[in-house]
């Protein structure tokens, strides 16, 4: 790649949108809320919730030391991710944390780049992301799920108008910080239907630390919903600077 054309790629990457209309971001959140509260797109919309999650098992792996070896999305929107290591310790014990709070991560680092304007970075760092997770999937439709999502976020970034590109940014963002709560809600309600159930993340950690499976739900809580009024402000801080009624 010639000099001028990377230096525009990095211009075009560190370029800042102008703050978006208010209404954008009151009607993302609320079209989120829907996306995540309204089951039957829940159901579809997990899977996206899925793709984080696993590969924020997967990223710590990698971070820790371990050796990541598979990355697999079944069609019930659950997940699994293999990584060979110490069975025990401090890199275990993050690996398998790391899945739950991962969205709402993500989410909040989304809001801290919209926060800055910084959409295109946003939309290519996913891109990134979701080609990095492309290659350790090994079933077929976790391939296609990660596919059609990076399709979709390729489309908007390249073709999309700057409306389109910021109310998509805006979206997701959104729908990630909500979305990470809910995860965790249908863990401790799939753990108390399901009593002699230990396979969750939840049930592990408690393997690992000694510390009650409830307790390590109580902290993806705490995380999730701390994530949400952090992101959540810094989402909204548009629309205090732009409504014409919030300025008197």
């Amino acid at each position: 790649m010639h000099t001028g054309s990377a230096s525009a790629l990095l211009d075009r990457l560190l370029a800042t949108a102008p703050a978006p209309a208010w209404w954008l971001v009151l009607v993302t959140a609320a079209a989120a809320l829907i996306l995540v509260g309204y089951r039957p797109l829940w159901r579809l919309t997990r899977a996206a919730v899925t793709v984080v999650h696993e590969g924020g098992h997967a990223l710590v792996a990698l971070l820790t030391g371990r050796r990541l070896h598979a990355i697999t999305l079944h069609t019930d929107t659950s997940g699994l991710t293999v990584s060979s290591g110490k069975p025990t310790g401090l890199g275990m014990i993050l690996t398998a944390a790391a899945g739950y709070p991962a969205p709402a991560a993500l989410g909040l680092g989304y809001a801290a780049l919209l926060g800055t304007g910084r959409v295109t970075l946003m939309l290519w760092a996913t891109l990134l992301m979701l080609a990095a997770v492309l290659i350790k999937v090994r079933n077929v439709y976790g391939l296609l799920t990660v596919a059609v999502l990076g399709a979709l976020v390729f489309g908007v970034s390249w073709f999309g108008t700057d409306l389109l590109q910021a109310g998509f940014a805006y979206l997701a963002a959104w729908f990630l910080l909500a979305a990470a709560v809910r995860p965790v809600v249908e863990l401790q309600r799939g753990r108390r239907r399901q009593p002699g159930r230990t396979d969750s993340d939840a049930d592990q950690l408690a393997r690992l630390t000694h510390l009650p499976a409830l307790l390590w739900v109580l902290f993806f809580t705490v995380l999730c919903l701390a994530a949400l009024v952090v992101g959540g402000a810094l989402l909204l801080a548009p629309v205090e600077q732009l409504h014409p009624l919030l300025q008197r």
